[in-house]
């Protein structure tokens, strides 16, 4: 047999074993790990979607929470982990775009990351505890102002977007404040909403509740454009401080050199279950807008707000400890 012959006979049995091994996927259950505490906007998407590729593949899809380090504990599990596709990150674009560029972490964004899908994009939003009397952003700033140090600014952790939009505020404004950052939105929300914090930037997808309910009141949205279920909120631009545009995208990933079958094969179902109307309702809740993005597209996105993110981190001068 010729080494041609033999070099075709062998790409093709290569090519029917990927393809037989991403049809039997998964052959066991699957864990989707994440970076938020309970209850944060992270862990309520990762359990949403994970229990409808359940109902499809007909395996369980374990949520497994490991907040911390903004996400990248949680990066670090899966870049480690066997390149299967039975261990997957379900996480915002902390833990792709941003906190590489802070934290000393020991993978390579880039490289062990290899993309599924892009799940949904949420508006960041500006809230306040309602004891605050500022009832515009103007007069939020006209407050701090008045007692610089002295006002508390939460965010769901150093790297995370949400902390990334309060310096650029900062900056805008020339404010002093003491930051706050947390282990995940919901420890955020609760120092919130109980005055212990005085106010916060937050993806809408952790705080559309706490918002709803009249807990925290919203100021302004981070997006070129007011969001659909918060209507009556301004935009930042529009409350008088442009520049600050920020918004948070859902990403769910495989660890990278898992087999490109079953990286498809997950893309494929991933995006069914986005249109799954109770799915899709559920995500529009929070402001979100759903992802329509190709598997490469995704990832070319992924390295691009990686490249954008590094260059905010750099000129900000943000450090861990900040």
């Amino acid at each position: 047999m010729s080494t041609s012959v033999r070099a075709f006979f062998l790409s093709a049995l290569l090519a029917c074993s990927t393809s037989v091994q991403a049809q039997s996927y998964p052959t066991k259950p699957v864990r989707i790990v994440n970076g938020s505490t309970a209850g944060g906007g992270t862990d309520i998407i990762s359990r949403l979607i994970g229990e409808k590729l359940a109902e499809i593949f007909k395996q369980p899809f374990i949520v497994e929470n490991r907040p911390g380090a903004s996400t990248t504990i949680a990066g670090t599990v899966v870049a480690k982990a066997t390149p299967d596709g039975h261990t997957l990150l379900l996480g915002t674009s902390t833990v792709r775009a941003v906190a590489p560029h802070i934290y000393k972490v020991s993978y390579d964004a880039n490289r062990e990351f290899a993309p599924v899908a892009l799940l949904v994009t949420v508006p960041n939003v500006l809230i306040v505890n309602p004891a605050i009397a500022a009832r515009d952003v103007r007069d939020l700033v006209a407050l701090i102002r008045a007692k610089p140090d002295q006002f508390t600014m939460g965010n769901a952790g150093v790297g995370t977007v949400a902390h990334l939009s309060g310096e650029a505020f900062k900056q805008l404004t020339g404010l002093k404040t003491v930051n706050v950052p947390y282990k995940g939105s919901a420890p955020a929300l609760f120092d919130l909403v109980a005055g212990h914090i005085q106010f916060a930037f937050d993806s809408t997808s952790s705080s559309m509740g706490q918002i709803k309910s009249g807990r925290v009141r919203p100021l302004a949205v981070t997006t070129a454009k007011r969001v659909g279920e918060l209507p009556d909120v301004p935009t930042m631009a529009e409350a008088g401080y442009p520049g600050v545009e920020f918004s948070s995208w859902y990403g769910l990933w495989s660890t990278g050199g898992t087999p490109r079958p079953v990286l498809v094969r997950l893309h494929e179902e991933t995006m069914r279950v986005l249109q799954l109307p109770e799915v899709h309702q559920r995500l529009a809740g929070f402001g979100g807008e759903l992802g329509t993005l190709t598997l490469d597209q995704f990832d070319k996105f992924a390295r691009a707000e990686y490249e954008r993110y590094g260059k905010l981190v750099r000129d900000a001068g943000i450090k861990a400890q900040d």
